[in-house]
């Protein structure tokens, strides 16, 4: 499991006091509900292209603004980021969504970044093992076996 994960620094270390909020504390509640909807936007774009492969919804950080309520500050995403079982042609399919996901924010964090080269590289190792089998194997028939175009032409016609 890999988690995609966004924080968003802030100084909030007010606690919360009764009374009146002067101007330098409704500018920080004001920085908070910002940077709250950015961390909540951020990680829904990762949770919407991440399809069957997130392994729950977002969870968040939270910091508590000098008004008592609590706003995210930083928060992520876990995917599934094992090879698919299905095989190599479904884990590239698997690691292109990841890479996806990952990247879907419009301001990917560098953890978001590390998540999905860690995807390409899944990917790229699928792909060589599709790669390897089909030296093996060859494809579906050798040259030796390929019908005659006469054949093809006659059944289609």
């Amino acid at each position: 499991m890999t988690a995609i994960t966004s924080l968003t620094a802030t100084n909030s270390t007010s606690n919360a006091t009764p009374g009146k909020l002067d101007a330098e504390k409704l500018a920080e509640i004001s920085q908070l509900e910002i940077t709250d909807r950015h961390v909540r936007a951020h990680e829904a774009a990762h949770l919407a292209a991440a399809g069957p492969y997130a392994t729950g919804g977002p969870s968040y950080t939270f910091a508590i603004g000098p008004d008592g309520q609590r706003y995210a500050v930083g928060g992520e995403v876990t995917l599934d980021t094992s090879p698919d079982p299905a095989g190599p042609e479904a884990t590239v399919q698997k690691a292109k969504t990841i890479q996806a996901a990952a990247n879907a924010p419009a301001d990917p964090s560098t953890q978001d970044r590390m998540v999905a080269a860690q995807a390409a590289g899944m990917e790229a190792d699928a792909e060589a093992q599709i790669f390897a089998e089909q030296q093996r194997g060859g494809s579906g028939y050798s040259q030796r076996e390929a019908p005659e175009l006469g054949k093809i032409i006659a059944a289609v016609a």
